[in-house]
């Protein structure tokens, strides 16, 4: 709740900074042309889908770096889509790769560490904690009877 109420008060404090600034027709036609341009990049969504699923096939990028691009795409379209100048000018922004990705190492970082360590060993692969060692213990007073 807290943050919800803070976007409001930065959304309202941006948006009527620039309207004030540019008039009110301008406003008018950048939430016409931003909504649209959240459509578009909506609509178009599979095709840099299909590109990111083909990097991620070919091993130039990682599941987590899959992840975050196209979340950070549609997240972006979405909030172009929301009238405001904030939300446009973080949607723009999320567009962008590098910007996504500090986005998602930054904000999501906390999610993924609590991920990662509810990862579970599996025994049979021996795949799953780094920490984790194999051992063998042989009872050395009992060999000799």
């Amino acid at each position: 709740m807290p943050y919800l109420l803070l976007y409001l008060f930065v959304e309202t404090l941006v948006s009527v900074a620039i309207a004030s600034s540019i008039g009110g027709l301008l406003t008018f036609f950048e939430i016409i042309i931003s909504a649209l341009v959240g459509f578009v990049i909506i609509a178009t969504f599979n095709y840099s889908l299909r590109e990111s699923l083909e990097a991620l096939m070919q091993g130039e990028i990682s599941h987590s770096e899959f992840q975050r691009m196209n979340l950070a795409s549609i997240g972006g379209a979405i909030l172009l889509i929301i009238p405001g100048f904030f939300t446009d000018i973080v949607g723009l922004l999320l567009q962008f790769q590098k910007v996504a990705s500090i986005f998602a190492i930054k904000i999501l970082q906390l999610k993924n560490n609590n991920q990662e360590k509810k990862e579970k060993f599996d025994p049979f692969t021996k795949q799953g904690e780094d920490d984790v060692i194999d051992v063998e213990v042989i009872d050395s007073s009992r060999s000799g009877k």
